[in-house]
């Protein structure tokens, strides 16, 4: 079988290029990440399996995809960007990709909830415009932090935060159980936690569901750090909240649009730390992410995934 992977940036390009080796499915590599909806099909020729870092394939594009039999998401958004049933209808099976980045995201959602907690970002703004610029901090030491979903992030998460002497309550949909960690209902994981930590998929049932009515649940002056889906939370609604000081700060990886357009109200608040979707960005992860689609490509393409 022929894979085409077909938005690969420079460091994924080249990590795909060191970890292939004999014997593998032909992988032809398009070096062109910014590649648009309308140009897949002339991307993808005959290619039957399909690798997307971040490129939307609606249903209307694949169906001109005739060679195509398989999608390797690299990641666990792919509704985000694609139906998964809806290429099933059309005989296309949608690989994810879980856990290859669980420790990168949980350090960028702990680096997040520091930089929030000690005001570093509007700090480092206002020295590098002139101004010796103090402000009071958030003692996070005994702190309780929330952790809303709990699969591999939240638990490196949970570890990192009771390394630092926080408290760890979390939420998930379905029971669980971890070591130092105590499972709540969502309303009082809300009303308690001095950080609330957001690590749910986004699906019909998660989109929006940081809602106003939720936001307002949370502890006054609580801050809000988001390392998995942007659509999780009612965008304005949380804008209104950092306004308000109703939320005292949020660590925001992610958003409802990205890039995240010019004029954006969330550029214009002092009580925000952004990051541009780059929590998986390590070595360690890439290397884990491209060693798992290609041993994707490998098991549909019948050659197993024996070193």
């Amino acid at each position: 079988m022929k894979a085409v992977f077909l938005d690969a940036n420079p460091t994924l390009a080249a990590v795909a290029e060191r970890l292939r080796r004999a014997g593998d499915p032909e992988l032809v590599i398009n070096r062109q990440p910014d590649i648009t909806p309308d140009q897949v099909p002339a991307a993808l020729g005959d290619g039957e399996i399909a690798i997307i870092d971040h490129t939307h394939l609606p249903t209307g594009i694949a169906r001109q995809c005739k060679a195509l039999k398989h999608v390797v998401f690299l990641g666990t958004g792919a509704r985000s960007y694609m139906n998964p049933e809806e290429l099933g209808g059309l005989g296309i099976e949608v690989h994810i990709i879980k856990g290859y980045g669980d420790t990168a995201v949980a350090e960028c959602a702990f680096a997040l909830m520091w930089a929030a907690a000690k005001g570093l970002a509007k700090m480092d703004r206002g020295m590098r415009a002139g101004n010796w610029l103090r402000t009071d901090a958030v003692q996070l030491t005994g702190k309780t932090i929330g952790l809303v979903g709990f699969g591999g992030i939240a638990a490196e998460v949970a570890r990192l935060a009771q390394g630092a002497g926080m408290k760890v309550l979390a939420w998930n949909r379905s029971p669980k159980s971890h070591p130092g960690v105590e499972f709540v209902e969502l309303d009082a994981l809300l009303a308690q936690s001095h950080v609330v930590s957001l690590h749910l998929l986004l699906n019909d049932e998660t989109r929006g569901m940081i809602s106003a009515q939720r936001i307002a649940a949370m502890r006054d002056g609580a801050i809000l750090i988001n390392t998995a889906r942007g659509a999780l939370v009612d965008e304005a609604a949380m804008i209104a909240a950092l306004k308000s000081g109703k939320l005292g700060h949020a660590g925001l990886d992610v958003y409802e649009v990205e890039p995240m357009p010019a004029q954006h109200p969330l550029y214009e608040l002092d009580n925000v730390t952004l990051s541009a979707h780059s929590a998986f960005r390590t070595p360690e992860a890439s290397d884990n992410l491209i060693q798992a689609a290609l041993n994707h490509c490998r098991r549909v393409s019948g050659q197993g995934t024996q070193q």
